[in-house]
C-alpha cells in the first residue's frame, strides 16, 4: 500500500501567537455571560458553573501562555503539507546507540502536548535514570483539523485516513523504513489501522483504547468478560453517561457546535475541559477541586484550551468522530484474516478508561504480546500517568528492537 504524495519539505515551526489575540481572548473571558446552574451541586447537570468560572477567571488573569509557549517551544516541531493537508509535529532524536523510531499519537479533546512527559524520558533515558539502550526517536503528530495541523480543508480524516498520513509521515518525510507506533483515544485508533495496514513497516503497537479493526465494541456482552474482568463491566457502565452527550454531537453535526465553541472561549473549555474531569482518574481522595487540580494543574489545562482556541481547531477536531464512522459504524478490515493485527501488539489497560476489551476479545483481534493491567490511570495516560507509560514503552519494544 503506497504513502500518500509528499507535496513540501518538512519546515522548522515556532508557536508564536499574536499579541492581538491574547488580548482578544483575555476580553472574550472577563466577558463571558454565565447561565445560572441551580441544583448543580454534583454536576448531574453537567459541568458546575463555580469550577468552570474558578478555571475561566484563572485562564484571563493568572495564565502566562507566553510562558507556556517558551516551553512548548524547546521541542524541535516542524510543519509538513500533505496532500494540501498541514500536518504539525514534534521530532526528537534518541541519544541511546539505536534508538527506535516511534510515532505517538493523541485522541479528542486531546493535544500532542499530552505527551510532554514522556517524550524526555524516551529519547534519552540515560537522563532519567534509564538504559540507554531503549532509546526512541520521538514523533508527536497533531492530528489532522487538531492545534497547529490546522487549517483543514479536506474531508474524511477517520483513523484510516489519518494511518494513512501517519505511514507516509514516518515513511516517507522521514525516512523511517520500520517504526512503532503507540496512542491513546483517536490515537490508539489510528494507531491500530496503522499496524493493520502497514504491517511490513510496523515494529509494533501499543494500544490504550481497544477500538481495533474487526472488533465491533458494542458486540461485546457482559458474559465476554472472565470472572476477575467483571470491574471492567462496571467502569464501562459508570464510563458511558459521560460519553453519550459529545458522541453523538460530534457523529452527527459537528459544524453546528462549532459555532458556538469557536466564538466562547468559557464555552470550549467547559466542553473540552469537563472531559478531563470525567475521564480522568483523579478521585483517590476527597473528590475536591484541588485534588482534580493536582492531576491536571491549572496551566496545563488553559494550554490545552489556548491551543484550541488560538488555532479555532475545535470545529475540525469534532469531525473525527462524523468521518471515522461515516456509515454509522467503523470501516471493515482490510483483510479477513485473523488476527486482523499481525504485527506484536501491547494493551496497557488503565482502570478508569472509558472503553474496555476482554482478554480473549483482544487475543483474537490482535497478535497480543503484552497485556497489562495498570494500577491507576484514566483516559489520558500519558498526562496522567507519564511514568507507567513510558515504563510500559520501554519494555515492550525492547524485546522488538
Amino acid at each position: 500500500m503506497a504513502g500518500r504524495r509528499l507535496l513540501t519539505e518538512p519546515e522548522p515551526f515556532t508557536v508564536s501567537i499574536p499579541d492581538a489575540d491574547l488580548e482578544d481572548l483575555r476580553a472574550r473571558l472577563r466577558n463571558a455571560r454565565w447561565p445560572g446552574d441551580a441544583g448543580n451541586a454534583d454536576g448531574g447537570y453537567g459541568v458546575r458553573m463555580s469550577w468552570l468560572q474558578d478555571l475561566v477567571r484563572y485562564w484571563a488573569e493568572d495564565f502566562d501562555w507566553r510562558a507556556q509557549e517558551e516551553l512548548i517551544n524547546q521541542f524541535p516541531q516542524y510543519r509538513v503539507d500533505i496532500d494540501g493537508t498541514p500536518i504539525h509535529f514534534v521530532h526528537v532524536r534518541g541519544t541511546g546507540p539505536d534508538p527506535v523510531p516511534i510515532i505517538l499519537s493523541h485522541g479528542w479533546p486531546w493535544t500532542f502536548w499530552d505527551w510532554r512527559k514522556v517524550i524526555g524520558p524516551l529519547t534519552d533515558p540515560a537522563a532519567y535514570g534509564g538504559d540507554p539502550a531503549d532509546s526512541f526517536d520521538v514523533v508527536v503528530p497533531s492530528m489532522p483539523g487538531f492545534g497547529f495541523s490546522t487549517p483543514l480543508t479536506d474531508t474524511g480524516f477517520g483513523a484510516r485516513k489519518i494511518a494513512e498520513y501517519w505511514h507516509t509521515l514516518m515513511h516517507d518525510v522521514l525516512g523511517y523504513e520500520r517504526y512503532a507506533v503507540g496512542g491513546g483515544d483517536w490515537g490508539s485508533t489510528t494507531s491500530g489501522e496503522i499496524a493493520h495496514g502497514f504491517p511490513e513497516n510496523v515494529i509494533g503497537a501499543w494500544l490504550t483504547l481497544p477500538n481495533v479493526p474487526g472488533v465491533r465494541l458494542w458486540d461485546v456482552t457482559e458474559a465476554d468478560f472472565d470472572p476477575d474482568e467483571k470491574w471492567m463491566v462496571e467502569q464501562a457502565a459508570r464510563a458511558r453517561p459521560t460519553i453519550m452527550s459529545h458522541s453523538t454531537v460530534h457523529r452527527t453535526e459537528p459544524q453546528t457546535i462549532a459555532y458556538a465553541l469557536t466564538d466562547s472561549p468559557a464555552g470550549l473549555a467547559g466542553w473540552i475541559l469537563g472531559r478531563r474531569r470525567d475521564w480522568g482518574d483523579w478521585k483517590t481522595g476527597d473528590g475536591s477541586d484541588e485534588e482534580f487540580f493536582a492531576l491536571f494543574d491549572r496551566d496545563f489545562l488553559c494550554t490545552t484550551a489556548s491551543i484550541y482556541w488560538f488555532t479555532g481547531s475545535i470545529g475540525s477536531s469534532m469531525r473525527i468522530y462524523h468521518e471515522h464512522y461515516d456509515n454509522g459504524a467503523p470501516p471493515p478490515p482490510r483483510h479477513e484474516r485473523r488476527p486482523t493485527i499481525e504485527v506484536p501488539t501491547a494493551f496497557a489497560v488503565f482502570p478508569k478508561e472509558l472503553l474496555l476489551l476482554p482478554r480473549k476479545v483482544a487475543a483474537e483481534a490482535v497478535n497480543l504480546q503484552r497485556w497489562t493491567v495498570m494500577p491507576t490511570g484514566g483516559h489520558y495516560p500519558p498526562a496522567e500517568q507519564p511514568e507507567l507509560v513510558v515504563t510500559e514503552l520501554r519494555e515492550f519494544f525492547r524485546s522488538l528492537r
